[in-house]
């Protein structure tokens, strides 16, 4: 957390979500949080996926009043020193994307199969959803209260990375503004990436769905304002 700590603006908190981590992160977050009061961390009892996990922290940060809300992985995979510029951006935008595929962004400790899985479904779900948001599957995010407040949590289903994908795509539809900043994702240390098949597959159906969602929404909202 000291490393975080340094690059947040005074006041800031930190919410640890534990999703039943089976490598000791609640037990250690806990003993964190005894050491510094703005440091705080939510159990959850069983473990339901990144989708869920990310809902219940977003549902706590708002109910104790958090004007803007980050999302990023504990392990430093998100460099901590690119979250002044992530803060800087929201400032004049209602979501900044810490983007891997924007001039300046990169990956590092990649395998030419895990780019490609990267790359591959970022170019899928953006030419799917007709968006030109380079990065739509990281997870290094700054949301304004108000985009988290706009899109319905409870209708949100994803589970794994389609998940990042909804969020920003539910964030465009409402007419929120959406920048992108430039980061460069580093392989985590310790531990394995959470990325699987089933994972992926997720992704494959569920971006084709929330396309057709937003037809029927339009259509349904177009019947309304004839009436």
């Amino acid at each position: 957390m000291g490393a975080v700590r340094p690059q947040l603006p005074a006041g800031a908190r930190i919410l640890v979500v534990d999703d039943s981590s089976p490598d000791g992160t609640g037990e250690i977050a806990d003993r964190l949080s005894t050491e510094d009061p703005s440091v705080a961390v939510l159990h959850r009892p069983r473990k339901e996926g990144l989708g869920p996990a990310y809902i219940a922290g977003f549902r706590r940060a708002l109910a104790e009043g958090a004007g803007l809300v980050i999302e990023m992985d504990s392990d430093f995979s998100h460099d901590p020193q690119r979250l002044p510029a992530l803060l800087a951006a929201a400032e004049d935008a209602d979501l900044a994307i810490g983007s891997r595929y924007v001039e300046g962004g990169g990956t590092a400790d990649w395998g030419l199969v895990r780019r490609a899985i990267s790359r591959g479904g970022s170019a899928y779900a953006r030419l799917v959803l007709g968006l030109r948001v380079k990065d739509l599957t990281g997870g290094f995010k700054c949301f304004r209260r108000e985009v988290l407040e706009a899109i319905d949590l409870d209708s949100i289903e994803a589970r794994g990375y389609a998940f990042q994908v909804e969020m920003t795509y539910r964030a465009l539809q409402s007419g929120f503004k959406v920048v992108e900043v430039p980061i460069v994702f580093r392989d985590r240390q310790v531990g394995s990436s959470k990325m699987d098949r089933s994972i992926v597959a997720e992704a494959i159906w569920r971006v084709p769905l929330l396309r057709l969602r937003n037809r029927g929404a339009g259509a349904t909202a177009r019947q309304q304002n004839d009436r």
